[in-house]
């Protein structure tokens, strides 16, 4: 048996025993001296001892495909109701518009035909009559072999085929005034006013004042009958075989009543005055000027 100093305990170590290691000998910090290990040291396992379930990383699980299309497919049907909506809502508001300007929208109203044309409120007119402008001379030709009376080329050879057709029903249209100059206006207005003392309105209902007759155009005509030529220029030329003849047949030549009864202009009855409407410029000298369309 072998005791060490300060131990005051006998320790008996066998004979058999192996001695120390020089590191059971050495103490650590603490001073206590460190035990062997009598378990076996353990190598540290190698790669291929570590399973694969703990060797292998796994991947990250891949996103679910059916809940993509199924988003796409909820935005697309979303999209859908918003556009239907958008329509709806516009299809409304256009109806409404609609129905809006129905109801604002005034009712046209029906015009009634009158026989005569009627002034424009920026037409021309005096005492009634219109406007109108001087034949050029050299616009006119005869209608009566000493070649006193005359109209413009067209309206002329409407009246001679005009007259021709009647003297083959044995009818006489014959022609008392065609074109009419300024001056000749102013004789008939102005002088004969004076010589049966009318005033200006009373006149002016049997003769246009200067630039204001029909007669200026060189379209408008008198025509009497020659087998009543009594009748001629008087109101009761409508009785007469000859303005039944014309209210029958003038329009086929283009020719048509100027101041029939009742008028619009106020200018007595005049059924042996008729004036040529065949062309354009007749038309836009009869309507377009007075403001007609």
């Amino acid at each position: 048996m072998k005791t060490f100093p300060g131990d005051l305990t006998p320790f008996t170590i066998p004979s058999s025993s192996r001695p120390l290691s020089a590191g059971v000998e050495r103490l650590d910090n603490a001073g206590t001296p460190e035990k062997p290990s009598d378990a076996p040291s353990v190598a540290p396992p190698t790669v291929d001892d570590i399973p694969v379930a703990l060797r292998e990383t796994p991947d990250p699980a891949p996103r679910p495909r059916a809940n993509v299309a199924l988003l796409a497919g909820s935005l697309t049907v979303l999209g859908l109701m918003a556009l239907a909506a958008g329509g709806y809502v516009a299809l409304q508001m256009q109806r409404s518009q609609t129905a809006t300007l129905a109801t604002e929208s005034p009712t046209p109203t029906t015009q009634t035909p009158t026989t005569a044309p009627s002034a424009s409120p920026s037409a021309d007119t005096l005492l009634g009559h219109f406007a109108y402008t001087e034949a050029p001379q050299s616009e006119l030709a005869p209608i009566v072999p000493d070649g006193s009376i005359k109209m413009r080329k067209a309206a002329a050879k409407a009246f001679r085929d005009m007259t021709a057709a009647a003297q083959r029903e044995g009818v006489s249209l014959v022609p008392i005034s065609g074109f009419r100059s300024l001056a000749d206006q102013k004789y008939l207005y102005f002088d004969v006013k004076a010589d049966r003392n009318q005033d200006a309105e009373e006149r002016a209902k049997v003769s246009a004042p200067p630039g204001y007759s029909e007669h200026h155009t060189g379209y408008a005509v008198d025509i009497g009958d020659g087998n009543t030529p009594a009748l001629n220029l008087n109101p009761d030329f409508d009785k007469t075989a000859a303005y039944r003849w014309l209210k029958a047949n003038a329009n086929r030549y283009s020719f048509e009543l100027s101041f029939p009864k009742g008028n619009r202009q106020g200018v007595s009855y005049e059924p042996w005055h008729w004036r040529y409407a065949g062309d354009i410029q007749s038309l836009k000298t009869f309507y377009k000027a007075r403001g007609q369309k």
